[in-house]
């Protein structure tokens, strides 16, 4: 097999993706091809990759390119993790201008206008990406780690619908953290089932392994104690305070025990909103869930939200060694390992066109779904029954999907305006345009394209 890793310079990405590879031993003998535009970061990634394969005498060939064409070549799976430009200071831009417009979004990372303006930054390079795979190596399967994840995979489907295009995200590992220690079982017992969009994603089922026990009404009673004693983002950046160090690790939250935690951690109060109002339980942790709902302003703790960006932003700005650790972290190598090996396994989530998955969303929206791993690929389990009030939910957002994939592909300013128009956290017309000129202005290399 031939596998290259895009935005292979970040040491965060090839050195951990390099590493769930080398532990493959189905993907043993394979060709591991590093592409970044950076070509400084990528040698650095390059010499760790052949140290680790000498020292732990591995059956691997590696090389490194900035030519992405050439790395394409042969390919039968692409993993790919870009961002444009300086990723906080883009960040900031989005969450706060429209803040300053008056508009009230949560976050400003997927949804809402800071969302819209991701997307129309960072889906052009991907579709560049995608036609040149099509091109040069049209059977190969296109794993991305990049978000906005519903909008960029919602766009490359659009554009190139023969794409083997899969959205991966970390989201669904919180439900395997959370509910053995909610419900005091083994996970190896637990049976979970979640899905909607990325990042606005809820479980929807949740039983008992050995004898079918809905372990639903469980969560229920047991999720708002829970979630008030687990230690917060508050709690890492007193941490930091006290000792300069920051961490996010297993460790700290075992460290930390409930007479720590000061306060909320981002997403506590919309996720006893969801547990109270719809009997549901979003699987994330850091308020993306309100970017996506016009009320959500009122009801999130602004402060976990400034916690767990601060805590997010140093915990990426910490030095980084280029060691390679030989485990397994993400889910992408067991999927590949699992088409290749006709494994028929359930995965937990992945991103895909939707195609009638959800019942009673439309075909062409990227959902978030459970699927079953096999030599066909990557295969979504239907998914029916949606409680009809998160359905609602879904349904408002699908909308600002299709505007923002027609913005993009049009090259559109009108477009995008009606996307923001679109959006359930827009309440105001007045400033839309020119705060959309302000963000072109401002991020130019990346906006400018937008007629």
């Amino acid at each position: 097999m031939k596998i290259v890793l895009v935005g292979a310079g970040s040491a965060q990405f090839g050195c951990g993706t390099l590493g769930d590879i080398f532990c493959s031993k189905t993907l043993e003998g394979s060709e591991v091809t590093l592409l970044d535009i950076n070509a400084e970061t990528l040698k650095d990634v390059l010499k760790s990759a052949e140290a680790c394969i000498a020292q732990n005498k591995l059956n691997f060939k590696v090389s490194a390119t900035t030519d992405r064409k050439a790395a394409f070549k042969g390919a039968d799976f692409i993993i790919s993790s870009i961002e444009v430009g300086n990723r906080f200071q883009l960040w900031d831009d989005d969450w706060k201008v429209p803040l300053e417009y008056g508009i009230n979004q949560v976050y400003g990372e997927n949804g809402g206008p800071g969302g819209l303006f991701h997307a129309l930054r960072i889906i052009p390079p991907i579709l560049e990406i995608v036609k040149d795979a099509m091109e040069i190596c049209p059977n190969a399967w296109i794993f991305n780690y990049s978000n906005p994840m519903t909008a960029i995979c919602t766009t490359v489907k659009r554009a190139f619908p023969q794409a083997k295009f899969v959205g991966m995200c970390h989201e669904i590992g919180w439900l395997s953290r959370w509910l053995p220690r909610m419900l005091n079982m083994n996970l190896e017992d637990i049976y979970f089932k979640a899905a909607g969009l990325n990042h606005f994603s809820c479980m929807l089922e949740v039983k008992d392994k050995r004898n079918g026990k809905d372990l639903y009404p469980d969560v229920l009673k047991n999720a708002p104690g829970f979630f008030l004693h687990e230690p917060g983002y508050s709690d890492i950046l007193d941490r930091y305070r006290e000792t300069g160090e920051i961490n996010e690790s297993e460790q700290f939250y075992k460290d930390n025990g409930a007479e720590k935690s000061n306060y909320e951690w981002a997403d506590r109060k919309i996720v006893k909103f969801m547990l109270e109002k719809y009997k549901l339980l979003p699987i994330t942790t850091d308020s993306h869930f309100g970017e996506y709902l016009g009320w959500a302003w009122d009801v999130v703790d602004h402060r976990g939200i400034l916690d767990f960006y601060d805590a997010y932003k140093l915990m990426l700005q910490q030095k980084v060694d280029h060691k390679i650790n030989l485990y397994t972290a993400e889910r992408v190598i067991p999927i590949i390992d699992g088409i290749l090996g006709n494994e028929g396994y359930e995965e937990s989530a992945v991103n895909l066109q939707n195609n009638g998955t959800i019942e009673d969303l439309p075909d062409w929206i990227a959902v978030e779904v459970p699927a079953i791993i096999d030599k066909n690929g990557v295969n979504g389990i239907p998914i029916r029954n949606v409680p009809k009030g998160y359905l609602a939910m879904l349904r408002n957002y699908s909308s600002v999907y299709d505007l923002t994939a027609e913005a993009v592909i049009h090259k559109s300013k009108d477009l995008a305006i009606q996307a923001m128009l679109a959006s359930p956290v827009v309440h105001q017309t007045r400033n839309l345009e020119p705060m959309l000129d302000r963000m072109i202005a401002l991020q130019s290399p990346w906006l400018d394209y937008l007629k």
